[in-house]
């Protein structure tokens, strides 16, 4: 196993150019090549592709990768040949000669990767022609896509069921990048793994800065924000076709290099688009949901959100594209109350009761996120069933720049009590338009039809605009003084705590709503700049000049050659040698040899010219706070229920029977919530001489796989067992 561990580090920089694993990496190369079924939960930006590439070299066969966009594949295919690894692809972009080509190559054994999309595993005979290719491992990407309950279904996925059917003795790797337990439990369902191998990241992007702006004049907000970074690459996301065609033309007659893309265009004209932001001659593109999840460009620098999104999920997603070589990237959010009327009005359009409910709930969270005055990152790694416990990230605009405080408490007195007062007089609950209608003292039919008129709160919030109290609404609703209704129409009603409030004149201080100014609200740069690399802004810009020009000699996009992290780094070096080249991050051996003669006379080309300057030495930007855990701290709500019944003295076997799981789940479960201080003994899950064997086994066993282990206990001891007394062990290194 050191071995492997010696192998996999070197091939690292050899063929990749890195001299560190990301976090995680590592323990999950290792998984798949003990030949375990695994399934990792990684952030955009964590490298979840080396978790299959790096170890496809070590192994004595092909990796097959399934990858749901053509686009992708073509971007990893090129990336890997550019790094001297024999990769390929088939997708229906290929002509039928191309195809035949390729398929008698890979029977051949020539290539150590294919991409392929899922709707192919089960088109014709491909599932038995791919047994003759000698399988090694499966990877699916993506792998939400195979859940009803991810954001992004996609029915193609649930073939791939039928790989373990045929091929049941080779490991399998599920990766995605967003995933809740619901969805985790279902990709290790529907894809029939086996006591699989989980590996849970932080969703913490410590290097993206989010931010939500009072909405006015949308279209010059985000020209004077990309305008004011012309050689940087950005995303514009809006909700209609007709915006994006707008904002696109906008941009395109102050002088921006702009293009459109949307599920109206036609196939080619996307592709076009699509391949010109990708080769940055487009720098800026203005795009519905329809655009991003195949794009592995890593310099993106900057994300505009021109209107409210419609979940959470998505969001964190499309900003996930900004920022994924690691390196300092904006999330800007533009808001206005009028993005939730539009959207209410969507919803309408919804058939299905459920569904619609469903949407609206998501709805509510997304506007929960833009008004609220904490912490932006806090807000979504909570969604995701993350703990965040620092209480400021540093590195959002409610953290940097606070909002003033008011004291909101008569206000709040007399929005609690209207809700009160409302409940006394009918017999149902109104929502926060008819609350603020009563407030506002508001002449309707509705009002006098309900007798709302005669209420002692109506008409004693006058002093304020309608939208106002709805803010203010919101806000109590956030910190528990009312509760919203989960209806089609929600309702709010009051919680004990704001009767409490109401009753004993709790003082409330809350923070003031986003507001927008007389003109326009133009977007500062952000204080902080987490993920920076100081350089030497000079010699960079002409380092990109050359890249761009070796990139369009090989007709493949600038990063393919070598990253802005890359870039930088020879920015700040001077590499002046091919020894002092290779030992920078992101060259390898057949980098070095291709690309890096053209760098190395830049640099000493700027030297004659330019002085050298100095560079403060480089502070890593932790993924998550000084002294948490390296995965979420917060058990996800399908882990803790597991954990109530166990406590309860349900049997695993027992949870795992009435709760449809299988006992392997069940298992890890309770394994993680051991890891995370969960005060449970390991007397309850195997006697002490059991203990002492397995202490012996893992005694100089550095591979997080558990085969080697059960292997060596001849199978005497179970994988569940073992896995009880890893979490343990690391629970106690945890709390040393």
């Amino acid at each position: 196993m050191t071995n492997q561990n010696e192998e996999l580090t070197i091939l690292l920089k050899q063929v990749f150019g890195h001299n560190d694993f990301r976090p995680l990496q590592k323990d999950i190369m290792v998984s798949t090549l003990n030949g375990q079924d695994t399934v990792a939960i990684l952030p955009t930006g964590a490298g979840k592709s080396l978790c299959y590439q790096l170890p496809a070299l070590l192994r004595n066969g092909l990796t097959v990768v399934i990858s749901p966009l053509i686009a992708l594949m073509k971007d990893q295919v090129d990336q890997l040949l550019a790094a001297g690894v024999a990769a390929t692809f088939l997708n229906s972009s290929l002509d039928a000669n191309t195809q035949h080509q390729r398929s008698k190559e890979l029977g051949e054994g020539r290539y150590k990767l294919l991409y392929i999309a899922p709707e192919r595993v089960m088109a014709g005979n491909f599932l038995t022609q791919l047994g003759q290719w000698s399988i090694a491992a499966l990877v699916v990407d993506e792998a939400h896509c195979i859940s009803e309950w991810g954001h992004d279904f996609r029915p193609d996925y649930r073939t791939l069921c039928e790989l373990r059917r045929a091929y049941p003795k080779v490991p399998i790797l599920a990766l995605t990048a967003t995933a809740t337990p619901q969805v985790r439990d279902d990709i290790i369902g529907q894809l029939k793994l086996r006591n699989p191998s989980i590996h849970l990241s932080s969703f913490n992007r410590p290097n993206l800065n989010y931010r939500v702006i009072a909405r006015e004049k949308a279209a010059r907000q985000v020209w004077e924000y990309a305008a004011s970074r012309p050689m940087d690459s950005g995303i514009i996301y809006c909700q209609s076709r007709k915006a994006t065609e707008s904002l696109t033309a906008v941009l395109c007659e102050a002088g921006l290099p702009a293009i459109a893309y949307h599920a109206g265009m036609t196939p080619e004209d996307r592709t076009k688009n699509q391949e010109a932001f990708i080769r940055d001659e487009a720098r800026i593109v203005c795009a519905t949901v329809a655009f991003g999840m195949g794009i592995n460009k890593p310099n993106v620098r900057y994300v505009i959100h021109a209107e409210l999104p419609k979940n959470v999920e998505g969001y964190y997603q499309q900003t996930g594209r900004a920022g994924r070589d690691g390196l300092a990237a904006d999330c800007l959010m533009l808001f206005s109350r009028g993005d939730l009327i539009k959207n209410l009005a969507f919803l309408d359009e919804i058939t299905n009761p459920q569904a619609q409910q469903v949407a609206r709930q998501q709805l509510d969270q997304m506007v929960f996120y833009a008004e609220d005055s904490g912490c932006r990152r806090s807000y979504l790694l909570r969604y995701f069933g993350e703990n965040w416990p620092e209480a400021n990230c540093g590195n959002c605009d409610n953290c940097l720049e606070p909002r003033e405080s008011w004291d909101a408490t008569i206000d709040s007195q007399k929005l609690l009590s209207c809700i009160c007062r409302i409940a006394q007089k009918s017999s149902f609950a109104v929502g926060w338009q008819h609350l603020a209608d009563v407030l506002v003292g508001a002449q309707t039919e509705r009002m006098r039809s309900w007798g709302h008129d005669t209420l002692s709160t109506y008409g004693i919030g006058k002093d304020k605009p309608k939208q106002d109290w709805i803010a203010l609404g919101r806000q109590l609703a956030l910190l528990g003084f009312a509760e919203v209704g989960k209806d089609k129409y929600p309702t709010v009603t009051i919680t004990t705590k704001g009767m409490a409030a109401l009753r004993d004149r709790i003082a409330v201080h809350l923070s003031r709503p986003l507001a927008a100014s007389v003109n326009t609200v133009a977007i500062k740069a952000p204080i902080a700049k987490a993920g920076e690399i100081p350089c030497d802004d000079g010699l960079f810009q002409q380092l990109r000049v050359i890249r761009k020009s070796l990139a369009d000699s090989r007709n493949v996009p600038a990063y393919v050659i070598f990253s802005d992290v890359t870039l930088r780094h020879i920015a700040r070096a001077y590499p002046c040698t091919e020894s002092e080249f290779l030992a920078l991050p992101g060259v390898g051996e057949r980098k070095l040899t291709e690309f890096g003669g053209p760098f190395i006379k830049a640099v000493g080309d700027w030297l004659k010219d330019n002085p050298r300057q100095s560079f403060p030495d480089l502070k890593p930007s932790p993924s998550a706070p000084r002294n948490a855990p390296p995965i979420p701290a917060a058990l996800g709500a399908t882990v803790l229920e597991t954990l109530r019944r166990f406590r309860a003295g349900d049997s695993m076997e027992t949870i795992a029977e009435a709760r449809r799981f299988t006992l392997s789940t069940i298992e890890g479960h309770l394994a993680q919530a051991i890891e995370f201080g969960e005060n449970l003994e390991p007397i309850a899950f195997y006697t002490p001489e059991e203990s002492d064997r397995m202490r012996a086994a893992f005694l100089g066993q550095e591979a997080t796989g558990l085969s080697p282990i059960f292997e060596k206990l001849g199978g005497a001891i179970s994988y569940g067992k073992l896995k009880m007394y890893r979490a343990f062990t690391a629970r106690k290194q945890n709390e040393a």
